[in-house]
Protein backbone atom coordinates (compact mmCIF):
# COMPACT_ATOMS: atom_id res chain seq x y z
CA UNK A 1 0.00 0.00 0.00
CA UNK A 2 3.09 2.31 0.95
CA UNK A 3 4.38 2.00 -2.66
CA UNK A 4 0.93 2.36 -4.54
CA UNK A 5 0.54 5.56 -2.12
CA UNK A 6 4.08 6.98 -3.36
CA UNK A 7 3.18 6.07 -6.71
CA UNK A 8 0.11 7.90 -7.36
CA UNK A 9 1.33 10.99 -5.19
CA UNK A 10 4.44 11.18 -7.79
CA UNK A 11 2.02 10.81 -10.83
CA UNK A 12 3.71 7.60 -11.98
CA UNK A 13 0.45 5.52 -12.06
CA UNK A 14 -3.12 6.21 -11.81
CA UNK A 15 -4.11 3.20 -10.59
CA UNK A 16 -3.71 -0.38 -9.01
CA UNK A 17 -5.08 -3.47 -8.82
CA UNK A 18 -4.60 -5.44 -5.44
CA UNK A 19 -4.73 -9.29 -5.59
CA UNK A 20 -4.74 -11.16 -2.13
CA UNK A 21 -2.39 -13.71 -0.83
CA UNK A 22 -5.14 -16.50 -1.32
CA UNK A 23 -6.70 -15.56 -4.55
CA UNK A 24 -5.48 -18.38 -6.36
CA UNK A 25 -6.62 -20.71 -3.38
CA UNK A 26 -9.83 -19.58 -3.18
CA UNK A 27 -11.05 -20.02 -7.24
CA UNK A 28 -9.43 -23.55 -6.92
CA UNK A 29 -11.66 -24.48 -4.24
CA UNK A 30 -14.84 -22.67 -6.74
CA UNK A 31 -14.92 -20.01 -3.79
CA UNK A 32 -15.56 -16.11 -4.71
CA UNK A 33 -12.72 -14.30 -4.96
CA UNK A 34 -12.05 -10.17 -4.13
CA UNK A 35 -9.54 -8.34 -5.38
CA UNK A 36 -9.27 -4.25 -4.62
CA UNK A 37 -9.25 -1.58 -7.40
CA UNK A 38 -7.26 1.83 -6.63
CA UNK A 39 -7.68 4.77 -8.41
CA UNK A 40 -6.60 8.40 -8.85
CA UNK A 41 -9.89 10.17 -8.67
CA UNK A 42 -8.01 13.52 -9.10
CA UNK A 43 -8.62 13.20 -12.94
CA UNK A 44 -12.53 11.99 -13.76
CA UNK A 45 -11.45 11.66 -17.88
CA UNK A 46 -8.98 8.86 -16.69
CA UNK A 47 -10.37 7.83 -13.21
CA UNK A 48 -13.68 6.83 -15.40
CA UNK A 49 -11.88 4.80 -17.86
CA UNK A 50 -9.84 2.80 -15.25
CA UNK A 51 -12.94 2.19 -13.56
CA UNK A 52 -15.34 0.70 -16.63
CA UNK A 53 -11.62 -1.09 -18.06
CA UNK A 54 -11.43 -2.59 -13.90
CA UNK A 55 -14.86 -3.95 -14.04
CA UNK A 56 -14.89 -5.12 -17.33
CA UNK A 57 -12.20 -6.94 -16.67
CA UNK A 58 -13.05 -8.64 -14.19
CA UNK A 59 -16.32 -10.02 -15.31
CA UNK A 60 -14.84 -11.07 -18.55
CA UNK A 61 -12.18 -12.93 -16.75
CA UNK A 62 -14.79 -14.73 -14.49
CA UNK A 63 -16.74 -14.97 -17.79
CA UNK A 64 -14.20 -17.21 -19.29
CA UNK A 65 -13.45 -19.06 -15.98
CA UNK A 66 -16.71 -20.57 -15.88
CA UNK A 67 -16.94 -21.31 -19.73
CA UNK A 68 -13.67 -23.04 -19.33
CA UNK A 69 -14.86 -25.20 -16.10
CA UNK A 70 -18.13 -26.03 -18.20
CA UNK A 71 -15.79 -27.59 -20.83
CA UNK A 72 -14.13 -29.38 -18.53
CA UNK A 73 -16.11 -30.64 -15.96
CA UNK A 74 -19.79 -30.03 -17.47
CA UNK A 75 -20.91 -28.32 -14.06
CA UNK A 76 -23.35 -25.80 -13.60
CA UNK A 77 -21.60 -22.31 -14.11
CA UNK A 78 -23.39 -21.13 -10.76
CA UNK A 79 -21.07 -23.37 -8.75
CA UNK A 80 -17.94 -22.02 -10.51
CA UNK A 81 -16.51 -19.54 -8.32
CA UNK A 82 -15.97 -15.83 -9.57
CA UNK A 83 -14.09 -12.35 -9.27
CA UNK A 84 -15.25 -9.77 -7.45
CA UNK A 85 -14.15 -6.49 -8.36
CA UNK A 86 -14.25 -4.13 -5.44
CA UNK A 87 -13.18 -0.29 -6.50
CA UNK A 88 -12.03 2.74 -4.21
CA UNK A 89 -11.51 6.06 -6.26
CA UNK A 90 -9.06 8.01 -4.31
CA UNK A 91 -8.78 11.74 -3.62
CA UNK A 92 -12.19 12.12 -5.39
CA UNK A 93 -14.66 9.46 -4.60
CA UNK A 94 -17.82 11.13 -6.85
CA UNK A 95 -15.53 11.65 -9.72
CA UNK A 96 -16.48 15.22 -9.85
CA UNK A 97 -15.47 17.34 -12.97
CA UNK A 98 -15.23 20.13 -10.79
CA UNK A 99 -12.83 19.55 -8.20
CA UNK A 100 -10.59 18.48 -11.71
CA UNK A 101 -11.37 21.74 -12.94
CA UNK A 102 -10.83 24.10 -10.52
CA UNK A 103 -7.46 24.08 -9.49
CA UNK A 104 -6.44 23.88 -12.70
CA UNK A 105 -8.47 27.06 -13.49
CA UNK A 106 -6.48 28.93 -10.69
CA UNK A 107 -3.74 28.45 -12.13
CA UNK A 108 -4.77 29.22 -15.46
CA UNK A 109 -6.57 32.62 -14.40
CA UNK A 110 -2.85 33.84 -12.67
CA UNK A 111 -1.09 32.84 -15.76
CA UNK A 112 -3.64 34.76 -17.82
CA UNK A 113 -3.67 37.67 -15.51
CA UNK A 114 0.36 37.96 -14.96
CA UNK A 115 1.70 37.57 -18.14
CA UNK A 116 -0.85 40.45 -20.04
CA UNK A 117 0.04 42.67 -16.94
CA UNK A 118 3.51 42.11 -17.61
CA UNK A 119 3.60 42.17 -21.50
CA UNK A 120 2.80 45.75 -21.55
CA UNK A 121 5.40 47.29 -19.01
CA UNK A 122 8.12 47.98 -21.08
CA UNK A 123 6.24 48.86 -24.22
CA UNK A 124 3.97 51.42 -22.59
CA UNK A 125 7.21 52.83 -22.10
CA UNK A 126 8.76 52.82 -25.44
CA UNK A 127 5.55 54.34 -26.99
CA UNK A 128 4.77 57.05 -24.70
CA UNK A 129 8.88 57.87 -24.50
CA UNK A 130 9.56 57.23 -21.31
CA UNK A 131 12.07 55.04 -22.08
CA UNK A 132 14.99 57.49 -22.33
CA UNK A 133 14.05 58.64 -18.85
CA UNK A 134 14.98 55.26 -17.52
CA UNK A 135 18.05 54.63 -19.79
CA UNK A 136 19.79 57.57 -18.29
CA UNK A 137 19.13 56.04 -14.79
CA UNK A 138 22.24 53.95 -13.19
CA UNK A 139 19.89 51.38 -12.50
CA UNK A 140 21.01 47.85 -14.23
CA UNK A 141 18.38 46.39 -16.48
CA UNK A 142 18.38 44.07 -14.26
CA UNK A 143 17.02 46.16 -11.31
CA UNK A 144 14.64 47.82 -13.68
CA UNK A 145 12.78 44.39 -14.56
CA UNK A 146 12.04 43.36 -10.81
CA UNK A 147 11.55 46.93 -10.17
CA UNK A 148 8.84 46.32 -12.74
CA UNK A 149 7.38 43.49 -11.32
CA UNK A 150 7.28 44.70 -7.79
CA UNK A 151 3.99 46.01 -8.13
CA UNK A 152 2.32 43.22 -10.19
CA UNK A 153 3.56 40.78 -7.69
CA UNK A 154 1.72 42.34 -5.11
CA UNK A 155 -1.46 42.38 -8.21
CA UNK A 156 -0.96 38.89 -8.74
CA UNK A 157 -0.57 37.55 -5.10
CA UNK A 158 -4.03 39.16 -4.11
CA UNK A 159 -5.62 37.72 -7.29
CA UNK A 160 -4.40 34.56 -6.63
CA UNK A 161 -5.61 34.42 -3.12
CA UNK A 162 -8.82 35.31 -4.14
CA UNK A 163 -9.38 32.96 -7.07
CA UNK A 164 -7.97 30.21 -4.13
CA UNK A 165 -10.96 31.61 -2.03
CA UNK A 166 -13.58 31.47 -4.71
CA UNK A 167 -11.98 27.97 -5.56
CA UNK A 168 -12.65 27.10 -1.32
CA UNK A 169 -15.75 28.44 -0.50
CA UNK A 170 -17.63 29.22 -3.76
CA UNK A 171 -17.53 26.00 -5.30
CA UNK A 172 -16.40 23.72 -2.26
CA UNK A 173 -13.21 22.18 -3.46
CA UNK A 174 -11.47 21.93 -0.09
CA UNK A 175 -8.05 22.40 0.22
CA UNK A 176 -6.82 18.82 1.35
CA UNK A 177 -3.05 19.92 1.99
CA UNK A 178 -1.22 22.85 3.42
CA UNK A 179 -2.50 25.97 2.28
CA UNK A 180 1.05 27.95 3.55
CA UNK A 181 3.20 25.87 1.56
CA UNK A 182 0.40 26.59 -1.71
CA UNK A 183 0.27 30.40 -0.94
CA UNK A 184 4.34 30.18 -0.61
CA UNK A 185 4.16 28.08 -4.16
CA UNK A 186 1.51 30.54 -5.46
CA UNK A 187 3.57 33.20 -5.02
CA UNK A 188 6.80 31.43 -6.51
CA UNK A 189 4.22 30.96 -9.99
CA UNK A 190 3.06 34.27 -10.26
CA UNK A 191 6.69 35.67 -10.21
CA UNK A 192 7.43 32.99 -12.90
CA UNK A 193 4.66 34.23 -15.28
CA UNK A 194 4.98 37.76 -14.88
CA UNK A 195 8.92 36.66 -15.72
CA UNK A 196 7.33 35.29 -18.82
CA UNK A 197 5.43 38.60 -19.42
CA UNK A 198 8.39 40.91 -18.85
CA UNK A 199 10.31 38.62 -21.96
CA UNK A 200 7.39 39.20 -24.24
CA UNK A 201 7.63 43.11 -23.54
CA UNK A 202 11.26 43.04 -24.04
CA UNK A 203 11.16 41.40 -27.72
CA UNK A 204 7.62 43.23 -28.59
CA UNK A 205 7.98 46.38 -30.70
CA UNK A 206 4.90 47.74 -29.60
CA UNK A 207 1.44 47.27 -27.52
CA UNK A 208 -0.42 45.02 -31.00
CA UNK A 209 2.78 43.00 -30.58
CA UNK A 210 2.94 42.27 -27.60
CA UNK A 211 -0.71 41.44 -27.14
CA UNK A 212 -0.50 39.17 -29.96
CA UNK A 213 2.73 37.42 -28.46
CA UNK A 214 0.73 36.87 -25.21
CA UNK A 215 -2.34 35.36 -26.76
CA UNK A 216 0.40 32.88 -28.54
CA UNK A 217 1.49 32.01 -25.44
CA UNK A 218 -1.46 31.51 -23.34
CA UNK A 219 -4.05 29.89 -25.95
CA UNK A 220 -1.43 27.01 -26.13
CA UNK A 221 -1.33 26.36 -22.55
CA UNK A 222 -5.37 25.70 -22.23
CA UNK A 223 -4.62 22.65 -23.95
CA UNK A 224 -1.31 21.65 -23.51
CA UNK A 225 -0.96 22.27 -19.91
CA UNK A 226 -3.46 19.11 -18.70
CA UNK A 227 -5.85 21.76 -17.92
CA UNK A 228 -8.56 20.34 -20.31
CA UNK A 229 -7.31 16.94 -21.20
CA UNK A 230 -4.85 14.30 -19.89
CA UNK A 231 -1.76 14.58 -20.53
CA UNK A 232 -0.79 10.84 -20.82
CA UNK A 233 -3.07 10.24 -23.72
CA UNK A 234 -1.75 13.13 -25.82
CA UNK A 235 0.48 12.38 -29.04
CA UNK A 236 4.16 12.16 -28.25
CA UNK A 237 5.14 15.76 -29.34
CA UNK A 238 2.60 17.09 -28.10
CA UNK A 239 2.57 15.69 -24.76
CA UNK A 240 6.16 16.72 -24.53
CA UNK A 241 5.75 20.46 -26.14
CA UNK A 242 3.98 21.26 -22.81
CA UNK A 243 6.92 20.16 -20.72
CA UNK A 244 7.94 24.21 -21.92
CA UNK A 245 4.81 25.66 -20.51
CA UNK A 246 5.27 26.63 -17.00
CA UNK A 247 1.01 26.19 -16.16
CA UNK A 248 1.72 22.10 -16.59
CA UNK A 249 3.70 22.32 -13.47
CA UNK A 250 1.48 24.35 -11.19
CA UNK A 251 -1.32 22.57 -12.45
CA UNK A 252 0.22 19.29 -10.67
CA UNK A 253 1.49 21.16 -7.23
CA UNK A 254 -2.33 23.01 -7.32
CA UNK A 255 -4.19 19.35 -7.40
CA UNK A 256 -1.22 17.81 -5.56
CA UNK A 257 -2.12 19.91 -2.97
CA UNK A 258 -6.03 20.58 -2.79
CA UNK A 259 -6.76 17.20 -3.60
CA UNK A 260 -4.46 14.37 -2.94
CA UNK A 261 -3.00 16.44 0.34
CA UNK A 262 0.50 15.63 -0.52
CA UNK A 263 3.48 17.78 0.58
CA UNK A 264 6.61 19.02 -0.76
CA UNK A 265 8.22 15.84 -0.37
CA UNK A 266 6.27 14.81 -3.83
CA UNK A 267 5.97 17.92 -5.43
CA UNK A 268 10.14 19.07 -5.41
CA UNK A 269 10.40 18.23 -9.04
CA UNK A 270 7.83 20.47 -10.37
CA UNK A 271 8.81 22.85 -7.90
CA UNK A 272 12.64 22.81 -9.11
CA UNK A 273 11.12 23.10 -12.44
CA UNK A 274 9.46 26.30 -12.27
CA UNK A 275 12.41 27.58 -10.29
CA UNK A 276 14.48 26.93 -13.18
CA UNK A 277 12.10 28.33 -15.64
CA UNK A 278 11.93 31.78 -13.61
CA UNK A 279 15.66 32.40 -13.32
CA UNK A 280 15.81 31.69 -16.46
CA UNK A 281 13.44 33.71 -17.81
CA UNK A 282 14.31 37.09 -15.85
CA UNK A 283 18.02 36.48 -17.02
CA UNK A 284 16.82 36.47 -20.95
CA UNK A 285 14.39 39.04 -20.64
CA UNK A 286 17.19 40.73 -18.80
CA UNK A 287 20.12 40.64 -21.62
CA UNK A 288 17.22 41.32 -23.83
CA UNK A 289 15.92 44.83 -22.88
CA UNK A 290 19.73 45.32 -22.39
CA UNK A 291 20.63 44.88 -25.81
CA UNK A 292 17.98 47.20 -26.65
CA UNK A 293 19.23 49.77 -24.77
CA UNK A 294 22.31 49.52 -26.40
Amino acid sequence: MKEIEDFINKGKIKGAIIIPSNFARKLYRNENSEVQLIIDGSDPTIARTALQSGILISKMYSIKRQEKSLEKKGVNSSTIGSVDMRTKVWFNPNLESTKFTIPALIGLIMQNITVMLTAFTLVREKEKGTIEQLIVTPIKSVELIIGKMIPYILIGSVDFLIALFFGTYWFNVAIQGNILLLIILGLGFVICALAVGMLISSIAKNQLQAMQMSLLFVLPSVLLSGFVFPREAMPFLIKHGGNIIPLTYFINILRGIILKGISIKYLWKDIYILLIFGIILLIIASIRFKKRLD
